[in-house]
């Protein structure tokens, strides 16, 4: 059995009673005396619980189940990667690329026409702080049009790991500093996919976030990244070298 396999009495008791979002728990007096175990060891395992995002607590509100969410558990593993050696970044935006290429087809079907016109809003954004005469660099754009194409797909591990990519990227620090020209370059694309998206072009789009992945980094960061393109992911470039992107 699945619950037999988690090594956690407090998981095992949230598993066990179903969870359901909103749901309020007893004290962790009242579950200690319940399960049998110490209030002490029983803070240890809630706090293991919290960081997974199932629970959070307030004295208010007390203890409260939360909807299941793989983000916070891929980002905290992601950072302690990232600490441990910053290269990991490398490796964790290849795993980028191939899920963004992997998953487009399916991410552009699903997406609303007010989904199509937040991308270009996005870029308007982005635009306008670039070409204001205190330049800005249009980072919470970049992320939200990136997550935005993806943002209907039905898969939680797919969406957790977009999303620790980009929290991997402010960690370090990809998002305070740029070349100007690079980022017209990014925010040209962006332009464009939105376009090829709203247009139905959904194989077109594709071929620009690949083009658009193959960019100089211009950021002086060295971070190259390379993998050969499957027939599968509909466009004609036999080579993908990524950047930061």
């Amino acid at each position: 059995m699945i619950l037999n396999a988690i090594d956690s009495e407090f998981l095992r008791y949230l598993l066990g009673n179903g969870c359901e979002p909103g749901t309020r728990l007893p004290s962790l007096d009242e579950i200690s005396a319940e399960i049998g175990i110490s209030v002490g060891k029983l803070r240890e395992q809630f706090e293991v619980a919290r960081m997974l995002g199932l629970v959070e607590a307030s004295p208010r509100r007390g203890i409260r189940c939360l909807k299941y969410d793989f983000l916070p558990a891929v980002r905290l593993s992601l950072m302690v990667a990232l600490a441990l050696d910053p290269q990991a970044f490398r490796s964790f935006s290849t795993l980028r690329i191939r899920l963004e290429t992997a998953f487009w087809d399916e991410a552009i079907i699903l997406l609303t026409e007010e989904d199509k016109a937040h991308l270009h809003e996005l870029v308007a954004q982005a635009q306008a702080k670039l070409n204001h005469e205190r330049i800005q660099i249009p980072y919470p754009e970049h992320r939200a049009f990136h997550l935005g194409i993806f943002r209907r797909l039905e898969n939680t591990f797919v969406l957790g790991l977009l999303g620790a990519y980009w929290d991997a990227y402010e960690a370090v620090e990809l998002n305070t500093y740029a070349d100007y020209q690079y980022l017209q370059e990014v925010w040209s694309y962006h332009r464009r996919i939105a376009e090829a998206i709203s247009a139905g072009d959904s194989a077109g789009g594709k071929e620009l976030l690949v083009q658009h992945m193959r960019l100089i980094d211009k950021m002086g960061v060295a971070h190259e990244l390379s993998r050969t393109l499957s027939p599968r992911d509909g466009v004609g470039i036999e080579h993908l070298q990524g950047e930061a992107v």
